[in-house]
């Protein structure tokens, strides 16, 4: 089995939490980055101008710098990001949308200040296409993260 963990990171938080999940799970790690990265001004969502409720509005695609290469060749997919706007930011829809993910586990994992990961998985069905999404947690801790990997792991043997 071909493990990826692909992440986006605002401030850190999901970066940390997603290098301790490739390492404890031994998949390979990429950086989903913005072309144009975010300030702080930029996630400042107590302003209405800012560009995170910008992008809520318009639903635009964000570009993104780099492409997975291979994407085809991986069976699993960890699929890390905060939580904003009670899901996953614009950036993970447009990351989604640039490939054809039949047959593919995808599991989400997300960080939050307070938010639980609620229709989040819901919201990203029509982006995944054939793929399943066989699990979707928000996680402060990665020891937390790395069982709940774990017990993925286990319950798909066929991988």
């Amino acid at each position: 089995m071909k493990t990826l963990t692909a992440y986006f990171s605002a401030s850190g938080t999901t970066e940390a939490l997603a290098r301790s999940l490739a390492e404890h799970t031994g998949s390979e790690l990429f950086e989903i980055v913005p072309k144009v990265p975010y300030s702080d001004a930029d996630l400042n969502y107590m302003n209405p101008l800012a560009r995170c409720n910008r992008e809520m509005i318009t639903k635009k695609d964000v570009s993104i710098v780099s492409v997975v290469r291979d994407m085809d060749t991986y069976d699993l997919i960890f699929l890390g990001f905060p939580i904003w706007y009670y899901g996953a930011p614009l950036i993970i829809t447009s990351f989604l949308k640039e490939y054809d993910l039949t047959g593919k586990k995808i599991a989400l994992f997300a960080t939050s200040g307070g938010s639980d990961i609620g229709k989040t998985a819901q919201k990203l069905k029509p982006y995944i296409g054939e793929a399943e999404i066989i699990g979707a947690d928000v996680f402060r801790d990665s020891d937390s993260l790395n069982a709940w990997a774990d017990g993925l792991l286990q319950e798909r043997k066929e991988f």
